[in-house]
């Protein structure tokens, strides 16, 4: 399937600028990864870092934030394996989070996980922004 979206676009399959699905390929680095990483997480998470501490204390809040750190851990480790469905090495990839659930559920399932997705979306704009307010 991906040499025939190849062959449509006019690409070759060993060719240097784009990947076996026809995309341009991608150029970052680990540093470019560590980068986004580090600035996704610095932002205000850290800001709020202290006030968490001092609502929960010096033994409840490092252990929440170790038991939040191995979830988060394990829920990306389980997002990079839904990267590409079927085969990991020559499977069709999944661009977004609702590509890794089609590829991975089917039915009421996929629907259940949307409607949570965006809900976590607005939930997580709601939340940031009234912490910016006050």
């Amino acid at each position: 399937m991906e040499m025939e979206v190849s062959a449509e676009l006019g690409h070759t399959a060993g060719s240097k600028l784009y990947d076996d699905d026809g995309r341009l390929k991608r150029t970052g680095t680990m540093w470019t990864a560590s980068a986004h990483i580090i600035t996704a997480v610095i932002g205000s998470g850290v800001l709020s870092l202290g006030w968490a501490i001092a609502q929960l204390g010096w033994v409840a809040g490092p252990a929440v934030m170790l038991l939040f750190s191995i979830l988060t851990y394990y829920t990306s480790a389980l997002l990079a394996d839904c990267y590409r469905s079927g085969d990991e090495s020559t499977g069709k990839r999944n661009y977004t989070y609702m590509d890794a659930v089609n590829a991975n559920l089917s039915g009421i399932k996929v629907q259940v996980c949307g409607f949570l997705q965006y809900a976590n979306i607005v939930g997580v704009a709601i939340g940031y922004n009234h912490c910016r307010l006050h």
